[in-house]
């Protein structure tokens, strides 16, 4: 079973290099990293082609994943976000064969912030075991980390691109329907608390709560009320662009 790696990024300079480097130190190795950059304009091209990864013109992160994995020669794909780390060197080993050992079709696993506070140990507990209470009824996996049969992604059409918030939990629940989800239970993928801290805890707690609501009595989020952006950028600097913070 080969194993392609699809990082969709933007502006990631400072988070990516550790994500990479991480993967390098797996005791299984994928085939190939493929990260699509969305126009960065920082050195997040040169730090991707630096550290051994094929990198591709991407745009919102459904659409780089898309272009991802147009390319990619692996059978099973794992996407991952710029600002995740593999601390456990055994990760992508044991997550792959229990994949096989359960006949998966697309899986996730649990999250766990890179450093934060309680409070941020707390709600990615919470949403653990929400996710995991919905289970193959209503898939729910993070955009930041989804593994998933490249079959299975070409049989549901991709990513849809019109979605423009939570497109990941659109892309299990689709797959779900056509293929089987599973939680694997292996090391939880850990991720940067930076949006919180740039943010507020209160303000995307409530934004997260409130897509939920959306996916589950509307569907999918194709308009731009909920103000999503792509790239990590301070909020000194999207004010200064005039951009929207989420």
């Amino acid at each position: 079973m080969k194993l392609s790696i699809i990082i969709p990024a933007k502006n990631e300079e400072d988070c990516l290099p550790q994500l990479l480097r991480s993967i390098d130190q797996q005791t299984m190795q994928p085939v190939e990293i493929i990260v699509a950059d969305a126009n960065s304009t920082d050195n997040t091209r040169k730090v991707a082609s630096g550290l051994g990864a094929k990198v591709v013109n991407g745009g919102l992160p459904g659409v780089g994943r898309n272009i991802g994995a147009s390319i990619a020669t692996g059978d099973v794909l794992l996407f991952l976000d710029a600002d995740v780390e593999l601390t456990n060197p055994n990760f992508l080993q044991v997550a792959l064969e229990e994949f096989e050992f359960r006949n998966l079709d697309i899986a996730t696993v649990d999250v766990a912030p890179l450093g934060g506070t309680r409070y941020d140990v707390i709600s990615h507990r919470v949403y653990n075991r929400y996710a995991r209470m919905w289970g193959s009824k209503r898939p729910h996996a993070p955009g930041f980390c989804i593994f998933v049969r490249k079959s299975l992604h070409y049989a549901i059409g991709g990513f849809d691109e019109a979605v423009i918030f939570a497109e990941d939990h659109d892309y299990a629940n689709r797959a779900g329907q056509k293929g089987k989800f599973g939680f694997l239970s292996t090391a939880p993928v850990r991720v940067s608390t930076r949006r919180q801290d740039r943010d507020g805890r209160f303000i995307i707690g409530v934004k997260y709560i409130l897509a939920e609501l959306h996916l589950l009595t509307i569907g999918p989020i194709r308009h731009s009320k909920f103000n999503y952006t792509f790239g990590h950028e301070s909020k000194k600097e999207d004010y200064a662009r005039g951009k929207p913070i989420i």
